[in-house]
């Protein structure tokens, strides 16, 4: 008997089906000389600091550095403590047993760092000894999970993989604990959250919020002509930019009475635009925040729907490229297509005999390759799964295109003594870009179509228009815009020689960044301004306390992904990397506890329920010491975080300002009064019940 083990029930129900296991019993499927069970994600991780016999926030206690890490089954948060996950418990004793009764065992969990952990952690919590194999497939399709089964590989290939996976659990929390216990020690009165990968996140979101705001803004003004020939109207602008309105004024005036422009030089250039290549999950992320304003956990959660529907391939891939013996299989992949109606004007654009092979790449192929569709058809999705499937179809479609090749041309004219600067293009062939009909990027500037013109040529100047302008400050990051940040954090810094470090590695994961976003929200870091993102009045707090310190250094994160990436591959001996991070908590932990924090005055307020005691100020929530009383505000409402004077308000006067911007359950903004009422509870009360 075989014990087949997937990381979610859906899954295992998928492969106990294809195997034959077809009895259902509680926790598992069985027959056909397999036993096929599942986890719940991770139903085993490392112990708190309470296993430790640490609790609370200890000084003298830090930094902590468990050696061994101890394992505990999952634990949530009930009430004030963290208790067992019973069901988890329940599933792990499933597991235990259908392990013993078995004589081997095959690890069905997702292919890749999390998967690995998932299981390593409950095979060492179990004790087992009993030899494994690994089921590494890319697509829950019958046809590929029949070729893992008949392809299984031995355990031990995936040694490194896990030993990467169980580094990067013990950095993150070695750096995690430390940092947020020492900080919170350091503030007093604060709890704060850092982490290995949040941090860093955090910084890039308030370095970008802050220069925005400090930037300042200058005005200009440039001059735009309308041309006209051959029927054909085009524009020009003046190269110059004057911050001098008068003089602006007096040049528009003469350039008015001069009527006519002279072309002084031409130059036209072709270029080749490449299809773009297949996604791996950030790129999916950024693409759907743009189009489609999801989050990028939105996005790898509607993703996942669809792998474990069967109807794309692994989502969380690194990767935008397939192996050789894939190449085989796309013919088929744009067949099942024909069944959408949306994509029949679509595959007539496809040119059978001259597929583009460049999204094949060996070498490029990392645990698993880029995202693809299924064979099999898709049927009964939601809208957003639906629009998430076509993405990711129309982006197949796109990179076996031929290359798009435009002219583009840059044309000087000449009005008085001044150069206007006319800029066009012509699609010679369309290539990848038909597929959606899109033939400029939406920033291009080359989006007008040009007469033919040669040096010399008087133009008349039909109209002209003095424009005034402002510089533009950076943009405030959008999800799409952050995920680039992380995925190319290179970019952002200014040695060369750290840039190299993070080329192609960035800060995170393709699977985990869009975690660590969501984490900064939980936290109350940061917050969505229309499509933006913003640090709250805590996010920049955190920031400004460790802006000058190494946790928040971009570099090091990026560096940390290097090492981890060389672990997996079995170039560097993790014993050295548990040994540097140890090192590197010391020095953090010390000198976040140095850090002079100045702590905010809080005003002094007494419960409006008991009438007697003191009550505690908290980031998250205001509330009476005595726990006979068990008076709670929290201090975030609707989406909206209570600011002191407003909590101020409501305890002494009975009310706060008009709070604006909170966000109703049916996803509605309303704004209100909160009121405290006689017996101390608080309601909504709003403007028009005001009177």
């Amino acid at each position: 008997m075989k014990a087949v083990i997937a990381e979610k029930p859906s899954v295992a129900r998928e492969i106990a089906a294809l195997l034959g296991a077809s009895d259902k019993k509680e926790g598992f499927y069985m027959g056909n000389g397999y036993k096929v069970t599942w986890a719940l994600g991770h139903l085993v991780g490392l112990g708190m600091p309470d296993d430790y016999g640490i609790s609370g926030f200890q000084k003298e206690a830090l930094p902590i550095l468990p050696n061994p890490f101890l394992l505990k089954i999952r634990q949530i948060k009930k009430e004030k403590k963290y208790v067992t996950d019973m069901g988890a418990a329940k599933q792990l004793k499933i597991i235990g047993k259908i392990i013993n009764s078995c004589d081997s065992i095959i690890v069905a969990t997702d292919a890749g760092r999390e998967g690995e952990l998932i299981f390593r952690y409950i095979y060492e919590y179990l004790q087992c000894m009993k030899p494994f194999e690994r089921l590494w497939i890319s697509s829950l399709t019958e046809k590929a999970i029949k070729q893992g089964f008949d392809n299984l590989k031995p355990g031990s290939d995936f040694n490194g993989l896990y030993l990467a996976a169980r580094a990067r659990s013990h950095a993150d929390w070695l750096v995690g604990i430390n940092a947020s216990q020492a900080l919170s020690i350091a503030a007093g009165n604060s709890i704060y959250s850092l982490g290995r990968v949040q941090t860093p996140t955090l910084a890039l979101i308030c370095k970008r919020y802050l220069e925005n705001k400090s930037f300042a803004i200058e005005t200009y003004w440039q001059i735009q002509l309308t041309h006209q020939k051959e029927y054909i109207d085009f524009k020009s602008l003046s190269t110059t930019k004057w911050t001098d309105k008068k003089q602006a004024e007096a040049i528009f005036k003469s350039t008015q009475r001069s009527r006519t422009a002279t072309v002084a030089s031409i130059e036209r250039k072709t270029i080749t635009e490449q299809p773009p290549l297949l996604f791996d999950l950030t790129g999916l992320q950024k693409e759907a925040n743009k189009k489609l304003n999801l989050s990028a956990e939105e996005t790898l959660s509607i993703a996942q729907t669809l792998y474990e529907k069967r109807f794309i391939t692994y989502p969380r891939t690194g990767s935008k490229y397939i192996p050789e013996d894939l190449w085989a299989e796309i013919p088929n992949l744009i067949r099942t297509l024909e069944a959408k109606t949306s994509f029949k004007d679509v595959q007539t654009k496809i040119k059978w005999g001259r597929l583009n092979k460049r999204i094949v790449n060996n070498l490029k192929v990392t645990d698993h390759h880029g995202l693809l569709i299924t064979d099999k058809t898709p049927s009964a999705l939601s809208a957003k799964e639906n629009a998430v499937y076509d993405m990711i179809a129309l982006r197949l479609l796109e990179s076996l295109s031929e290359a798009c090749t435009k002219e583009i041309t840059d044309i000087t004219v000449q009005v008085l003594h001044y150069d206007f600067s006319v800029k066009g293009f012509k699609v010679l062939q369309t290539g990848w870009r038909a597929i959606r009909g899109n033939f400029f990027d939406q920033d291009s500037e080359h989006a007008q179509d040009l007469p033919e013109l040669k040096v010399g040529d008087e133009l008349k100047v039909k109209d002209a228009m003095l424009l005034e302008k402002k510089t533009n400050p950076p943009v405030l990051y959008t999800e799409a815009g952050l995920l680039s940040a992380m995925e190319s954090a290179g970019k952002e810094i200014k040695s060369d020689e750290e840039r190299k470090a993070l080329l192609n590695i960035g800060i995170g994961t393709p699977a985990t960044r869009a975690a660590i976003i969501e984490i900064l929200f939980t936290r109350n870091y940061i917050q969505r301004q229309k499509k933006s993102l913003i640090p709250t009045e805590k996010g920049l707090q955190v920031f400004n306390l460790v802006k000058d310190k190494k946790i928040a250094d971009v570099a090091m994160t990026g560096e940390w992904e290097l090492v981890l990436q060389k672990i997996e591959n079995n170039q560097i001996d993790v014993n050295l990397f548990q040994k540097e991070i140890e090192g590197y908590t010391v020095s953090i932990t010390e000198e976040l506890l140095n850090t002079s924090i100045e702590i905010e005055n809080l005003p002094v307020l007494i419960c409006p329920k008991c009438k007697n005691k003191k009550l505690l100020v908290k980031d998250i929530l205001v509330k009476c010491p005595d726990d006979s009383c068990k008076w709670i505000q929290f201090r975030n409402i609707c989406g909206v975080q209570l600011n002191l004077t407003d909590i101020e308000s409501l305890i002494n006067k009975g009310n706060t300002s008009l709070i604006k911007g909170m966000m109703s359950k049916s996803g509605k903004k309303f704004e209100a009064y909160i009121v405290l009422k006689e017996n101390a509870e608080t309601v909504f009360e709003f403007e028009r019940n005001r009177k």
